[in-house]
């Protein structure tokens, strides 16, 4: 319908300056064609005015507004996190970018064999440490950095090769690393930069020990202060 009133007033123009190549020619007013024109062209308006105030309310704002391009929707992100695997498995398959997927292979590398809440609070260390100034600005950065001779994470430097093989951990990892980049809650570790398993004893000076989940202590600095 719009396409026809746009047709009608391009017509209407294009006859108009058509017009004005001839304006030195005088008609009478009962016979000059722009008066029969305006005429035709007020009727149809008149029509179009008419249908377009018999559609209903919400069909009538869409053509006001016109086509609207599709909105993409971000990922719905978790106000609790239930910590089971049921809870886990109902969440959407996951998949992501480069730092989903350092993300992952830290958990799967580090936390495999820990609890849900294990492999949880070991993700919540790493953000944490994005999210600290003390540290790279990224999983990746986090996760690969190295410092006196050290790696952050033992699974980057300790020799093996780094292929996730165990399609049950991978998607779990996968999972966890998913939820948490979608800014789920972290409420496990308080804040914790450091964690370290049960049989090692890390020198890290005056830190503060927050949680014992599974095999792993977990620590932040003592500074620190909960937003």
């Amino acid at each position: 319908m719009r396409l026809h009133l746009c047709q009608t007033i391009a017509t209407v123009v294009a006859i108009a300056f058509s017009g004005a190549a001839f304006a030195e020619v005088k008609v009478s007013q009962s016979n000059d064609p722009t008066v029969l024109m305006g005429d035709q062209f007020a009727s149809l308006f008149g029509a179009e005015h008419d249908a377009v105030n018999a559609l209903p309310m919400a069909e009538q704002t869409a053509l006001a507004v016109g086509p609207q391009a599709p909105q993409k929707q971000g990922a719905a992100i978790p106000a609790v996190i239930e910590y089971t695997d049921a809870w886990l498995a109902a969440q959407p398959a996951p998949d992501g970018d480069q730092q989903w997927d350092c993300l992952r292979k830290a958990l799967y590398f580090e936390a495999r064999g820990e609890s849900l809440k294990g492999e949880f609070a070991v993700a919540e260390v790493i953000l944490n440490r994005v999210d600290s100034p003390d540290y790279p600005k990224s999983v990746c950065g986090v996760v690969n950095a190295k410092g006196h001779g050290q790696c952050a994470f033992s699974y980057v430097c300790d020799g093996i090769g780094d292929r996730m093989r165990e399609p049950m951990s991978i998607d779990r990892a996968g999972r966890i690393a998913r939820v948490m980049l979608d800014g789920a809650p972290r409420t496990l570790t308080l804040g914790a930069t450091y964690f370290h398993a049960l049989h090692v004893r890390p020198n890290w000076g005056a830190v503060v020990q927050t949680a014992a989940i599974g095999g792993h202590l977990f620590y932040r600095s003592p500074d620190f202060s909960q937003p």
